[in-house]
């Protein structure tokens, strides 16, 4: 059939075919493709043109122009990718480095763009350029020239103020910025000599090596605990209050609900229904409701928080939620999306009030297979509010009023993970550090928290729902396309990636399998379980996670990766995601029949709400930070115990146990020998007298210096 096929077919069709072919690779040149996957983008649906794909990916491999990456995955050679754009522009995301170089991340390559320091045109970190590549150099990386800022990331910046007699500058707590901003004294606004504040960026003359800037606000002392965490906050773009008028819309919403709105919904308010939250939680966006229904089924319902029912699309309420993206978990405070009258009061599922919700109910055997599902609003009253710890003692067997259908959940549960983990999730082990402070908001303890089933009990029911609406909205109904959603995608490792990473862990004594997407996440779960516990595990769990995509969320729905779902969404937590909120009200849209909304208007939110995620990781993760620096800062002198989690050439990284508090060992202050680094095995080793350090070793460490305001910490041998 193949072969009439192709003799039928002219040549110049077969080359416009073959063109075609190649097209859907240069377009996305960092993507794999297998041969279903090309037919479909191409509308190849008869048995001759599929056989016709077939023969001209292998033409395509034969020639080198695609690599195939594993079995029946091809993706467009590396080589080819640049030599594509050689002598022409490409654009990107700015990488900026301490040093004044620069990383260009471009969908249009499979690899960066290095920029050197002369070669930046007064682009700064994050900005969208444009950028001119040079002739690719044998055995070189792709290099280029940024000739156009197209977009600023940002152009607030946060720093302290240098104030001289004519002029001052704002010398940024970022040091991804290599840059001074220059500021005018009438630009000063009031501002101190010393002074931490939040500049803006007002130009960037041609011919000047320094940005003009003034003062938008004066933050306070350096080292104050609380203009530490505003300024963190600040330089992310995050705002520190609401609006008058956005606080002023919250607090005439009402939580009482109307006979009206409850007889609109299906009623769960006589179901054992419960909330399971941290400690310190004030917002509870999420409950869990039980209730046998014979023959060993069970319903249960992942009930979340109705926002949309109480946020009107595009008021004033919305608007400001959309700004902000999410909500920002800080050591010590939480910056919520909504106002506090919505996220603690009217929208949160308190127990015992009546609260209207976003149901996904499912039946569900005693093997935690799905029968039945249903979506819609509905009104909860929560039997119990409970915290993490009160669940995992009446899981180990503690007595509760209600430990049996607690334990059933659990039950559940871990069956539903265990599917999850034999179709190739994979379980990324996090660490969550956490910090007891006084009054003044000083660290005085510092601990690592641990996961337990009772958070992974919440975790994989709304896995569940997550991945079920995503599934109701995704899938295609025999011709009928799906309409315009919003998915939480995560795509496969960059195959580059992936190979360093093998090779970096071949040389520690581990072997990661990457033939295949299942041998690939059962591989990196194994080998999460044989590092747990060592020195290294830190460091390799965080390359792990480089050498993964990031997650996103888009209307082109790629599925999961990390997780192995086909279709994922984010439904669970509208009190502190936008993209929760998105989901619930297109959900309920499609569900009553109204025709899809426009893919362009909801990719540029998927895209905004992302970059925001992005910014309150980085926010969280410099609180974070700054507090380990700030709980070591009493403890100069002090020995600790630790393991060397990383090597440099400028020194030793070492973790304390307990705390995870990073800092490094300068080379220079090891004065017992000349240590140089064995780079390949990850090691310092002494020049004279062999001695050597290895990543995961144990170590004793006395604190020598604390920089509070580079969040950097010293460390020498005992």
């Amino acid at each position: 059939m193949a072969k009439s096929l192709k003799k039928k077919k002219p040549a110049a069709g077969k080359n416009t075919f073959v063109h075609s072919v190649l097209n859907v690779f240069t377009s996305h040149p960092q993507r794999s493709f297998n041969f279903r996957q090309i037919s479909h983008a191409l509308g190849a649906q008869d048995k001759g043109s599929r056989q016709l794909v077939k023969d001209i990916l292998s033409d395509l491999e034969a020639r080198n122009e695609i690599i195939q990456l594993r079995r029946g995955k091809y993706q467009l050679h590396p080589d080819l990718a640049v030599a594509r754009f050689t002598g022409s522009t490409v654009t990107g995301i700015v990488d900026m480095k301490q040093t004044g170089k620069a990383y260009v991340i471009t969908p249009d390559l499979p690899e960066d763009v290095y920029i050197a320091s002369n070669n930046t045109h007064r682009a700064l970190n994050g900005d969208k350029v444009r950028v001119h590549l040079f002739p690719k150099r044998k055995n070189r990386k792709t290099e280029g020239r940024i000739v156009e800022v197209i977009e600023r990331s940002r152009v607030q910046f946060v720093g302290i103020l240098e104030v001289s007699p004519g002029y001052a500058f704002l010398v940024p707590d970022d040091t991804s910025v290599p840059v001074d901003i220059y500021i005018p004294r009438e630009k000063l606004h009031g501002a101190q000599n010393g002074q931490k504040v939040l500049a803006r960026m007002t130009d960037w003359p041609e011919h000047s090596r320094n940005p003009f800037g003034e003062v938008v606000q004066v933050l306070g002392r350096p080292g104050d605990h609380n203009v530490e965490m505003d300024s963190i906050l600040a330089d992310r773009g995050f705002p520190l209050s609401f609006p008058a008028g956005v606080e002023k819309a919250a607090k005439k919403i009402q939580a009482g609900i109307t006979p009206e709105e409850i007889a609109r919904r299906k009623d769960f308010r006589e179901v054992f229904t419960c909330t399971i939250d941290p400690q310190d939680a004030k917002d509870y966006d999420d409950a869990l409701s039980l209730r046998p229904i014979g023959d060993d089924r069970y319903e249960i319902g992942v009930h979340i928080a109705d926002v949309s029912h109480y946020v009107p699309q595009g008021g004033v309420i919305d608007k400001e939620a959309f700004e902000r993206g999410t909500s920002v978990y800080m050591v010590d405070r939480v910056i919520p999306m909504l106002p506090e009258q919505l996220s603690n009061n009217v929208c949160s599922l308190r127990p015992m009030e009546e609260k209207l919700c976003f149901s996904a109910v499912f039946e569900l055997d005693k093997e935690a297979q799905v029968h039945k599902e249903w979506f819609g609003r509905s009104v909860i009253r929560s039997d119990r509010r409970y915290n993490y710890d009160e669940v995992q003692k009446i899981l180990e067997g503690g007595d509760d009023l209600w430990a049996g259908q607690l334990q059933l959940l659990d039950s559940l549960a871990k069956k539903l993970r265990k599917e999850r983990f034999s179709k190739g999730s994979i379980n990324f082990s996090t660490q969550e550090v956490k910090f007891e402070l006084d009054e003044q908001g000083k660290p005085v303890h510092a601990w690592v928290k641990e996961q337990m089933d009772s958070n992974r009990l919440i975790e994989d029911f709304m896995l569940l729902a997550n991945r079920r609406v995503a599934e109701k909205m995704g899938r295609r109904y025999g011709k009928q396309e799906p309409k315009t959603f919003v998915y939480r995608i995560h795509d496969e490792p960059n195959p580059e990636k992936l190979k360093t990473f093998s090779e970096f862990l071949g040389r520690l004594g581990y072997r990661l399998n990457t033939q295949g997407r299942k041998a690939i996440s059962s591989s990196l779960n194994q080998l999460f379980r044989a590092i747990e516990g060592k020195g290294e595990a830190n460091m390799i769990e965080t390359i792990a996670v480089r050498t993964m995509a990031k997650a996103e969320y888009s209307t082109e729905n790629i599925g999961h990766y990390g997780l192995a779902f086909r279709y994922y969404t984010h439904f669970t937590s509208p009190i502190r995601r936008y993209p929760d909120l998105m989901v619930h009200r297109l959900l309920d849209r499609y569900m009553n029949g109204q025709p899809s909304v426009q893919k362009q208007e909801y990719e540029e939110k998927c895209e905004h709400a992302s970059d925001m995620e992005r910014r309150a990781q980085e926010a969280e993760r410099a609180s974070i930070k700054y507090k380990q620096a700030e709980y070591l800062m009493d403890k100069v002198g002090m020995e600790f115990d630790g393991l060397i989690s990383g090597v440099s050439k400028w020194g030793i990284f070492v973790e304390l146990e307990g705390s995870k508090c990073e800092g490094m060992i300068s080379l220079r202050h090891m004065d017992d020998d000349f240590y140089f680094l064995d780079e390949e095995n990850y090691r310092v080793i002494g020049q004279s007298f062999g001695k050597e350090y290895r990543l995961g070793d144990p170590v004793r460490v006395v604190v020598r210096k604390i920089d509070l305001a580079r969040k950097q910490i010293d460390f020498v041998m005992t």
